[in-house]
């Protein structure tokens, strides 16, 4: 049995450089660092354009690999150089061939990154593809606040793309319907009181119902949360 190594709390060259390696090791470090950066630079000018626009799932994972493939030499002295060069190498061949693959099969594309989804339809959001979507009541609002949506109304439809982006639709100001609203000092207070002639709308899914009487269930996501709809045009 190996007698257990004690360790010096607090010492200076281990907290600053670690276990038996010396300071000299640092302007090593300056090399290893400037070699795979200019690597790491060239291989994604190399990549194309699409690597500096916002990730897709799939170039998000190149990324992450790419990364750690250069991070870990440029600082780790028993990590060499020329392995980590061949990493990245295959890494962004990999991205070469799939991204050559998905251009030409659809189906490979599809399963690569994915499709759009539609979440919002006539004013209405679509339920159940929306609660397949990791996507929060408050993320997919505050998407349609900053582009001066107050009400769901004011939406025709609206896609959530492959890269997490919303693109919506609207309607123009004469043919705007009524619709949830979506402003938080309204949205958090769903109604206690009903009257005759208002349509009030689903919390939860923008489902449509006038003359709605208390603890009225929606038909389309089973919820009992009312607000009174709102009919107001989009400010641009």
């Amino acid at each position: 049995m190996k007698p257990e190594q004690s360790v010096d709390l607090f010492d200076v060259n281990r907290l600053l450089m670690g276990e038996g390696i010396p300071f000299s090791f640092l302007a090593e470090v300056l090399l290893r660092t400037t070699v795979m950066f200019f690597i790491l630079l060239i291989i994604l000018r190399l990549s194309g354009k699409r690597g500096i626009k916002q990730l897709s799932v799939f170039e998000l994972a190149i990324i992450i690999s790419l990364g750690s493939a250069a991070g870990d030499p440029m600082f780790y002295e028993d990590v060499a150089l020329l392995p980590a060069i061949l990493v990245l190498i295959i890494v962004i061949s990999l991205y070469k061939l799939i991204t050559y693959l998905t251009g030409r099969f659809e189906k490979i594309e599809e399963l690569v990154e994915g499709k759009p989804v539609k979440l919002i339809e006539h004013g209405k959001i679509l339920y159940k593809p929306f609660r397949k979507e990791s996507l929060a009541y408050d993320e997919l609002f505050s998407q349609l606040r900053q582009q001066s949506v107050s009400h769901l109304g004011q939406v025709q439809s609206a896609y959530l793309e492959t890269s997490g982006e919303l693109s919506i639709f609207y309607f123009p100001d004469d043919e705007v319907i009524s619709g949830l609203p979506i402003l938080p000092d309204i949205y958090d207070f769903p109604c206690t009181e009903f009257h005759l002639g208002t349509t009030y709308s689903c919390k939860h899914c923008g489902e449509l119902k006038p003359d709605l009487q208390p603890s009225t269930t929606c038909p389309i996501c089973g919820e009992n949360e009312w607000l009174e709809a709102s009919h107001s045009p989009r400010m641009n």
